[in-house]
């Protein structure tokens, strides 16, 4: 086995969170890999539903977007985008939301939206799409984000999507019904809320990451569980798999489209 990428690391890591059995509202990017490697590793019964309306979607190939044609084809059924939210999401059928995001905060809360005033951003990002309801109503949540001050931040530029908003039980009090962020995954290591504060904080670390790697990554003061834990390397079958994934990934995104007249 060579050596793996921090990424490579990062969605195995994540992937190793999901069980077999469970529901799971998947987000595209790296939050997809990590949920189809789960499913042709260790959860093959996992169910995947994307935003487009696929339900237990097995694609073979990592999607472009919700809209890839990929995950009709593979899916068990595909229903209309409202009966997604409404009969599924809202009504406390999905286990676990993945999502990623261009900033999230000490309190898992994301944005998605713009950086900068969202009057005159200096970037405008795709937006929030289906996330905010994922972040309300799934059971649990789970993020997958690259860490760098600029990513991880003190105050977010907007709030996209809800994590534990300004911590000690607010989530609660405000009423949203979903469980919350419950791991961070990043390229260090993994950050989870504080049982009392609901702060993000440090808990495992990837074999041979400092803690001071993983602080400077953060914008913020970034607590360390008592325990923290570390994160074994990814073993020979889960990096041949994905690597192999991601290589037909390439292969079919690279072909010419062919739209037939």
């Amino acid at each position: 086995m060579s050596a793996c990428t921090r990424d490579e690391w990062m969605t195995v890591a994540a992937a190793r969170l999901l069980s077999n059995d469970s529901v799971c509202f998947v987000g595209i990017g790296l939050p997809s890999a990590a949920c189809n490697l789960a499913r042709l590793t260790h959860a093959p019964e996992i169910v995947l539903i994307y935003e487009s309306g696929t339900i237990g979607t097995r694609p073979d190939v990592l999607p472009l977007s919700i809209g890839d044609g990929e995950l009709a084809e593979t899916a068990a059924c595909v229903v209309p985008l409202p009966e997604i939210f409404c009969y599924y999401l809202q009504a406390g059928r999905v286990d676990v939301g993945f999502l990623g995001a261009a900033q999230i905060d000490r309190f898992g809360n994301l944005n998605s939206t713009v950086i900068g005033a969202y009057e005159l951003p200096s970037t405008r990002l795709p937006g929030g799409g289906g996330a905010p309801e994922i972040a309300l109503h799934a059971r649990q949540v789970f993020v997958m984000a690259r860490a760098t001050p600029h990513s991880f931040v003190e105050r977010l530029d907007f709030c996209s999507s809800a994590g534990f908003l300004d911590g000690h039980g607010a989530r609660a009090r405000a009423g949203l019904p979903g469980g919350g962020p419950r791991a961070v995954i990043t390229d260090f290591g993994m950050l989870a809320p504080h049982p009392e504060s609901e702060e993000l904080q440090l808990v495992a670390l990837f074999e041979g990451v400092k803690v001071d790697e993983a602080r400077a990554a953060v914008g913020w003061p970034l607590l360390v569980a008592d325990r923290l834990d570390t994160i074994n390397p990814p073993s020979a079958h889960e990096l041949d798999t994905l690597r192999a994934l991601n290589a037909r990934t390439r292969e079919a995104h690279a072909r010419p489209v062919h739209i037939p007249l």
